[in-house]
């Protein structure tokens, strides 16, 4: 081992960067080269040296590293005899012959790099002026990228200001970074932007844009001036995102008690970006179909979805960018509680989308995720920053969302309101972990918040509770929920039980701390529940009367299975409509998932859904569909006999609700409506409903007759699609060719993802295998392979899976290792397929 790996040595397969220098400010300047795709630099940190040292040591990645020198407070220069980059441990590691003293420096870095096509740190994309392609550049730091654009301390705990320069700007184009512009220099057809200096932030939240827009823009009522930056032409299609930021920072800041801390807020649509948003620091990423809005082509649930993500990505400005969490263990902070309160004030802006019932469809994919044997802690510890990649799922934004809503719900809305703001107070500027959450949050309460909750964000998984009722008591059991029906190691959970006993003015609620509980309502079963009633002589007239609902609302992150007795009874009271629509959504939740453990049988499932033959709310319906579907795949795979009888039994089930909704918009109807409208006639083309199928072709053609006709409007499109895809075969192809054609004419974002989500919907293997690699060409953006992979049909889900297998070199060739290959996968290998592989 010579001299420079002996250097070397010692820091690497470190967890986190050496603290004896702490960087304080970065001044970056950036100069872009769009036509042969590189970029050069220059960088000064400001340093603060805590620990004399012979090494400097920061992170850097596939960038060329051109001159390095130290300036000390006392205007001693120092060179590094070595200068050693390791891409593996992805750091740069400065040796100096003389130790650096303790005290305050410059360190100066010149370096180059390229701009890659995986849309990861500073990237190239491309748009379209006048039919021409162009490069554009666009960044993603989070969560260990920024050292592919600078060398940087790329730690969230290492938070500094940032003033950046970008040099050899086209005079045409609009170059954005994090704070407002403080000069402008045109050299000939170029120009240098000036940017004033950053506040304190994380390295991943530095963020540059340079591209040609248009932008519409309002200002809050404190002065904070938001603009949505649009592709030419579109500005008004930024309109809704932009009252929605405005909206949001306004809430925030009385919420938190705290306001935003940045001059201007802005928002950009780029044509590529591996995520559908991301919080940068005053400028805020979109993926085009995030920000756009298009009245023609946005469905009701593009217009939902957009409001969320819009408020989530605000919301980041206190979650995340104002308090950073100190090392990515702790990343739920800022994703689980950004999800939770952008329904917060969704809700609020929208009181008529029930949005929190909407939340209840993420808290079911955490708990599906988190039911699995290879399911991870909310808190998990990060020993590799970049593997950190792996945790931005389910777990840390929707288990996250869940246990905040679950600990809101505990501690109550005042209070907890309270804490939060005491807390941004407190952490402001700087960096926590969830203990210091747990501390405040206990502070303000009175309440031991980190004894109940720091089980359920350091322990994998979450419980069932056994609730059954003997004589007069309430018994209660909790063991560990396993989707493979696999029994859990022991753990427990201090739990949150919300009851309500055959009312919701008659409610109960206490915390089960050990396995086993018990509860006495003998005041119940002897007055029958009210004063008026006579009373009952025994438990067992009081069971034939009265139902009891554990996790009231669904407001805590556990399953229940009730006893049969117990089971009997809820499904009557939902028959009689006593039920509200979230119970009615988490009793079947519950016990779809019960019987995909094998805890019950499938027949009790099916006894259960005939209960929802009846008019249901949305966010009831939709469960009831996505149950039916997942019953579905799992008989394919497991019962294939017995697929065509329950495709027909969950056809008759849905009859009622699509004939009550039907095909046309009626005026004045609630948009929930108009989204039932579109799950259900989608539900009802995937079981091959013959009818349904037919007047979706019927419909399909008039639009491709005349594309302003109202017979398929906007949200019934998705199911007419998926009809054509149905009836498409390798022998019978025009419905595919129609639908290509479609997305090749078509310029909204909106409609083209609409139809990708379709296309590998045929059962005909042929067709999947053809669509899937369809997602090669240059006509699909990297960014929207994941649409492609959301819709794969049933029966093409073991050849996208083959396909996967075969194609693997081609795709880490074009795709990478990063952003964009997680999600394919997740979409292709799903959890219902590993679920069948285990029935079988």
């Amino acid at each position: 081992m010579d001299s420079r790996e002996k250097k070397l040595e010692q820091f690497k397969g470190q967890t986190r960067l050496p603290n004896f220098a702490v960087p304080k400010r970065y001044d970056l300047t950036l100069n872009l080269d769009l036509q042969v795709c590189t970029f050069s630099g220059i960088v000064l940190i400001d340093i603060s040296i805590v620990q004399a040292t012979k090494f400097l040591v920061l992170n850097t990645l596939d960038l060329a590293i051109d001159d390095v020198s130290f300036t000390s407070s006392e205007n001693h220069n120092h060179i590094p005899t070595d200068i050693i980059v390791d891409n593996g441990d992805e750091i740069l590691v400065l040796g100096f012959n003389d130790s650096l003293a303790t005290g305050n420096g410059v360190l100066k870095i010149c370096f180059s790099g390229t701009l890659n096509e995986q849309l990861k740190g500073l990237y190239r994309c491309t748009y379209v002026d006048g039919g021409v392609k162009k490069n554009m550049v666009a960044t993603q730091f989070e969560a260990v990228d920024a050292r592919l654009c600078f060398p940087c301390w790329d730690e969230p705990a290492f938070k500094a200001t940032f003033k950046i320069t970008l040099t050899n700007v086209p005079l045409e184009l609009t170059a954005l970074s994090n704070m407002p512009v403080s000069l402008e220099k045109h050299n000939g057809r170029h120009k240098t932007i000036y940017f004033e200096e950053s506040v304190v932030m994380s390295t991943y939240l530095v963020a540059v844009v340079v591209g040609l827009f248009d932008y519409i823009e309002d200002t809050t009522d404190d002065g904070i001036k938001v603009r949505a930056y649009t592709p030419v032409g579109q500005s008004e299609k930024g309109k809704f995102a932009l009252k929605i930021a405005v909206k949001a920072l306004e809430f925030f800041k009385e919420y938190f008690t705290f306001p935003y801390g940045l001059p201007k807020l802005d928002m950009v649509a780029v044509p590529e970006f591996s995520g559908g948003a991301m919080e940068n620091y005053g400028l805020i990423i979109y993926r085009e179909n995030e920000l756009l809005h298009d009245d023609l082509h946005s469905s009701v649930a593009n217009t939902q979805r957009m409001t969320i993500v819009v408020a989530h990505e605000v919301a980041h400005h206190w979650f995340g960018n104002l308090v950073t969490m100190e090392w990515w263990t702790h990343l739920w902070l800022n994703e689980g509680f950004a999800t939770w309160v952008s329904y917060l004030v969704t809700d609020i802006l929208f009181p008529e989308w029930k949005i929190w019932n909407h939340l209840l469809q993420e808290t079911t994919d955490g708990l599906q995720m988190d039911a699995l044997e290879q399911s991870h802690p909310i808190e998990v510890e990060i020993h590799h920053a970049r593997s950190v990649i792996e945790y931005f799922d389910a777990i840390s934004y929707k288990k996250g969302s869940a246990v905040i809503r679950m600990l809101q719900d505990f501690l109550g809305n005042e209070i907890f309101q309270k804490s939060l703001s005491s807390y941004m107070a407190r952490y402001a500027w700087g960096n926590a972990k969830t203990e210091d959450l747990w501390s405040v949050l206990s502070e303000v309460s009175g309440v031991g918040v980190s004894k109940i909750m720091s089980i359920w964000t350091k322990q994998t998984g979450y419980p069932v509770i056994s609730l059954s009722l003997k004589d007069c008591s309430l018994e209660f059991k909790q063991t560990q929920f396993l989707s493979s029906g696999l029994h859990g190691d022991g753990r427990y959970w201090i739990i949150p039980i919300t009851l309500s006993l055959g009312s919701y003015d008659r409610r109960t609620n206490f915390l089960l701390e050990s396995e086993f509980g018990e509860l006495d309502i003998s005041d119940i079963c002897h007055t029958g529940g009210s004063s008026n009633m006579h009373q009952k002589e025994s438990a067992e007239d009081f069971q034939e009367e009265f139902w009891i609902k554990a996790n009231v609302h669904q407001a805590g992150f556990y399953r229940v299975k009730y006893d049969d007795g117990l089971l009997t009874q809820l499904a009557k009271a939902i028959k009689s409509n006593c039920i509200s629509a979230a119970d009615e959504f988490g009793i079947l939740d519950d016990t779809f998932a019960l019987c995909e453990a094998c805890e019950i049988p499938l027949s009790s499932l099916l006894s259960l859904i005939e209960v929802y033959e009846k008019d249901l709310e949305q966010i009831t319906l939709s469960r009831l569909i996505d149950v039916c579907q997942n019953v579905a795949k799992i008989a394919h795979d497991a019962i294939p006999d017995l697929l065509a009888t329950l495709k027909q039994f969950f056809i008759n089930l849905l009859l009622l609700c699509a004939e009550s909704l039907g095909w046309d918009v009626v005026p004045g109807e609630s948009q929930l409506t108009a989204l039932m409208r579109e799950e259900v006639l989608m539900a009802l083309v995937r079981f091959g409903h013959r009818e349904t199928c037919e007047e979706a072709l019927k419909r399909f053609q008039a639009f491709l007759d005349d594309k302003k006709t109202t017979v398929l409007p906007v949200d019934t499109r998705k199911a007419a699609y998926i009809a054509v895809m149905r009836n498409t075969s390798n022998d019978i192809r025009n419905g595919l060719e129609h639908l290509l054609r479609l997305y090749r004419e078509v310029d909204a974002v909106q409609e083209k993802t609409r139809i990708l989500r379709c296309l590998a919907s045929s059962s005909d293997t042929t067709i999947v295998l053809e669509v899937l690699d369809f997602m090669f060409s240059d006509e699909v953006r990297s960014q929207d392979i994941i649409y492609v992979a959301s819709g794969i049909s049933l029966e093409g889900r073991s050849t996208a899976w083959t396909w996967l297998k075969e194609r693997w070199d081609m795709i880490l060739k074009k795709w990478g290792t990063g952003p964009l290959l997680h999600p394919l996968i997740r979409k292709i290998v799903t959890p219902e397929l590993m679920i069948s592989t285990a029935v079988h």
